[in-house]
């Protein structure tokens, strides 16, 4: 016989030793169930929450950074934010101006500064509302897609003209039945005409990110303030000079602000690999975690799994007396036994693929976590949970492969 023919045969045996005892196999598998089950959430969340971060948490897609006065800190430290608070100066509309000027490896760089309000239309209020003062490339920059409308024009930053491009939020709450644009709204007090709306962008950890209203940023500090918190969005030129723009944009302020060589830097540069990169940090701790948790899991399971195929093995010790004595090789039993407890573990890890599916489809529809089964994390699981199957089922295969024909023969004489 072939070894592809052995094989197919080892299957079927395998396959039909399962299903006649369909309640034991489940609870020898349950260990290696749970093992899997866990391995994929986890695997899921991280990277669902990897490409939630890349793609939507910082707007500045593979290209882009930003500057701002106080750096994001790995491990968030009040006293040491208190600490740059107070140290670090306020970006500067000077600042914005001169870097525009002199950078080389960027292809565009923009100006924005926030702050909340409440909005007015017709007797109508939204509360917590973000007011976005920016320069007129920023829909380009932060890939702000417009559904109504237009954006602001450089000649309405230019005259500090009272106009706002508005979100989804402000658009389905003052103008769900009618055309935003031409129509007036008053954001802390002060009246902005509609010029259009942009189309939604969706939430991030259960906020949303279309409760806002954008107007030139001119008029921004015109109406709000000259001296308000203001951070810079920049992209390169292309992604192979992403790292020369960051370098450049850092020496370039450091210059302005005239620091020494041996002085930190007194303002931060963030950019989308970096978020990606503090996020993987964050979630390091936790993928420790769930491979402790898997690995007992698994090694529980083996070990059930390896005694019940030694059971088995027990139980057939006359058939394997009857394959010895019509030629059967001690490889030919060996491998029979390994695939039997391989693919009774591999059946648990696919057993766990569906219930980790289950469970992730669950969590996306019922909370706002973002959670994505990539397929590597299918593969490891149901390819480690056989590779548990056939490392514990190494013991009760090559003791039914040695055993003696004779003796086997009068097991049950």
């Amino acid at each position: 016989m072939s070894a592809l023919g052995s094989l197919r045969e080892a299957l079927w045996v395998a396959a039909g030793s399962l299903n006649s005892s369909k309640l034991r196999s489940f609870l020898t598998l349950l260990g290696v169930i749970l093992a899997t089950t866990a391995l994929i959430v986890v695997m899921s969340m991280v990277h669902g929450m990897d490409v939630y971060v890349a793609e939507q948490v910082s707007d500045m897609g593979t290209d882009g950074f930003r500057l701002h006065r106080i750096p994001i800190l790995g491990e968030f430290d009040p006293k040491k934010y208190l600490e740059l608070e107070r140290k670090n100066p306020k970006l500067t509309v000077e600042e914005y101006q001169f870097l525009k000027s002199h950078l080389t490896f960027v292809g565009d760089i923009g100006m924005e500064a926030d702050r909340r309000v409440s909005i007015h239309y017709r007797g109508q209020e939204l509360d917590g509302a973000d007011l976005m003062g920016v320069t007129t490339n920023m829909a380009v920059i932060s890939n702000i897609q417009i559904a109504r409308g237009r954006f602001l024009t450089d000649f309405e930053d230019q005259r500090r003209m009272s106009v706002a491009f508005i979100g989804n939020d402000v658009l389905e709450r003052f103008f769900l039945d009618r055309d935003p644009v031409g129509k007036t709204i008053v954001v802390s007090g002060k009246p902005f005409q509609v010029i259009g709306a942009a189309k939604k962008r969706g939430s991030v950890f259960g906020q949303s990110r279309d409760k806002f209203v954008i107007i030139p940023v001119s008029t921004f500090l015109k109406t709000f303030g000259a001296r308000p918190e203001l951070e810079f969005s920049a992209v390169a030129m292309d992604h192979a000079h992403l790292n020369d723009a960051e370098d450049e944009a850092r020496v370039l302020l450091r210059a302005y602000r005239r620091l020494r060589p041996n002085q930190e830097d007194n303002f931060g540069l963030m950019a989308s690999a970096s978020l990606v990169a503090l996020w993987d940090k964050l979630t390091g701790v936790l993928a420790t975690m769930a491979v402790g948790i898997v690995s007992i899991f698994m090694v529980v399971g083996g070990v059930v799994i390896m005694n019940i195929m030694l059971a088995v093995v027990t139980e057939r010790t006359y058939e394997i007396g009857i394959r010895k004595a019509v030629g059967a090789r001690r490889a030919d039993i060996l491998g029979q036994f390994l695939i039997e407890s391989a693919l009774l573990s591999a059946v648990g890890g696919f057993l766990g693929v569906m219930l980790a599916w289950m469970i992730t489809l669950l969590v996306r529809l019922a909370t706002p976590m973002p959670m994505a089964v990539p397929i590597y994390a299918v593969l490891v699981g149901v390819g480690l949970s056989a590779v548990v199957g056939l490392f514990f089922g190494v013991y009760p295969a090559r003791r039914a492969s040695l055993m003696n024909p004779i003796q086997a023969l009068r097991w049950e004489r």
